[in-house]
């Protein structure tokens, strides 16, 4: 069956390659997390040992779930992603609330505390005092900046996440290989550690997702990428295997230069505090701008593929339709892109508590994408005979590896958060589940238009 999405999806152009790919994958998924959360992690959970190994078991689960992506962007390689497999593997309903939770609640969010993180580092790094208004103006004018390159085209936001992503490598690389080969640490802060509670270990898993969240966007650009289903597996697989190993490394070198204990006071400045130590002050502030551009960096992946998803919509007759309008001149989905950055704004203006934000985000985006991997099964009974270029290796036990695994951190979070008051991953998952009587009534007026 031919659905509208397939009918347009040459209305965006192919123009992104393998390595402009990777760099999104790589863009998007690594910006403030690792270099913001492990001092937060160190705090909750004072083991080492403990801390690497919620680390290599989110990488892995991550992996899994990045696998079996890659067999649906294959097998559906249309604009949209993730919102393309809901629809097809669960019908209209799941697709639309995935939409409408992207749409109002989890990319506004991202964007705007990635642009918020981004402020507050580039304030830092000019030695003046973060307020409130100084913060918000230079988060909204980045939002502004980065809207406006990715209306010019899918390849110019590319280019900026390929930039950005070669600075971000490199300083992780830096800080990874001045750690153990110029540091004066000790691998005997690995082996030292607290006693972990469970509360805090439960809340924990919160920021380790956070900072392995955002390989899932790749899949919404599959639409605009050269040749997908022979370069999705490529970028994905490739893209993932980069983060985890990034990610892993530069923890241990976290950890070789500073015990657990001190790590809990580094907060944001932790890579600055490395590289002041092991080269000087000077290396110090060009790790901290390096950390700048790996925010922004972050902030432009998330700008260019995540308006995609309400672009679909439109186009499936989901939501407004001037959101699924693509500019003549430049081929993007200039409208849902505008809309995006004005949601995002909005979220600038009144966002209060990064970690509550980041938690409720995860929670709720987290919730999806185990609807998300559970469409190859779906999918593999209701188009059996469709090609699939790639196909997910040991189905089905790596996905049902991600699914069981993502359950588990997911329900640790809301009971950990809950244990302590916070009541923000609830609100999320209501919110998520008010997109259904919401897409019953758009239905109805639909009807009666």
């Amino acid at each position: 069956m031919t659905t509208p999405v397939q009918s347009q999806a040459h209305d965006l152009r192919r123009v992104i390659g393998l390595s402009g790919g990777i760099a999104l994958i790589v863009g998007i998924t690594i910006g403030g997390g690792i270099f913001r959360k492990p001092p937060t992690i160190a705090g909750l959970v004072p083991n080492p040992l403990v801390i690497l190994g919620l680390w290599m078991a989110f990488g892995l689960i991550s992996i899994c779930g990045a696998l079996a992506v890659a067999e649906l962007s294959s097998l559906l390689p249309r604009p949209g992603g993730v919102y393309v497999f809901l629809r097809e593997a669960y019908g209209d309903a799941a697709a639309f609330v995935f939409g409408w939770l992207y749409v109002l609640v989890t990319t506004p969010t991202a964007v705007a505390a990635l642009a918020t993180v981004f402020s507050e580092f580039l304030l830092n790094l000019l030695g003046m005092p973060t307020s409130p208004l100084s913060v918000q103006m230079i988060a909204i004018t980045a939002i502004i900046i980065l809207t406006f390159a990715n209306v010019l085209g899918a390849r110019v936001g590319a280019a900026v996440s390929e930039v950005t992503t070669l600075v971000k490598v490199s300083a992780l690389a830096a800080i990874i290989l001045g750690a153990f080969l110029l540091g004066h640490g000790s691998l005997s802060h690995i082996t030292e550690g607290g006693i972990v509670q469970r509360g805090g270990l439960a809340r924990a898993v919160a920021s380790v997702i956070w900072t392995y969240d955002g390989w899932i966007a790749v899949s919404m650009i599959a639409g605009e990428v050269v040749a997908p289903e022979r370069l999705m597996k490529r970028i994905i697989i490739v893209g993932m295997l980069v983060i985890v190993t990034l990610y892993i490394g530069a923890n241990l070198a976290y950890l070789y230069m500073m015990p657990v204990s001190i790590m809990v006071q580094q907060k944001e400045a932790i890579a600055r505090t490395v590289m002041t130590e092991i080269a000087g002050p000077a290396v110090g502030a060009v790790i901290l701008l390096a950390i700048m551009t790996s925010v922004f960096g972050a902030l432009n992946g998330n700008l260019l593929a995540k308006p995609r998803v309400a672009y679909a919509m439109a186009r499936d007759g989901l939501i407004f339709s001037f959101l699924g309008k693509t500019h003549e001149r430049w081929s993007t989905p200039w409208a849902a892109l505008l809309i995006q950055a004005v949601v995002a704004i909005i979220m600038v203006l009144v966002l209060r508590d990064f970690d509550t934000l980041t938690t409720y985000f995860v929670v709720v985006e987290w919730a999806a994408l185990i609807l998300a991997v559970g469409a190859v099964f779906v999918l593999r009974r209701k188009m059996p005979e469709a090609p699939r270029p790639f196909r997910t290796p040991a189905y089905p036990w790596m996905p049902l590896f991600f699914v069981l695994g993502t359950v588990v951190g997911v329900s640790a979070i809301v009971w950990g958060e809950i244990q302590v008051g916070n009541f923000s991953p609830i609100y999320g998952l209501v919110i998520a589940a008010a997109g259904f009587p919401v897409h019953h009534l758009w239905k109805r007026l639909k009807r009666t238009a």
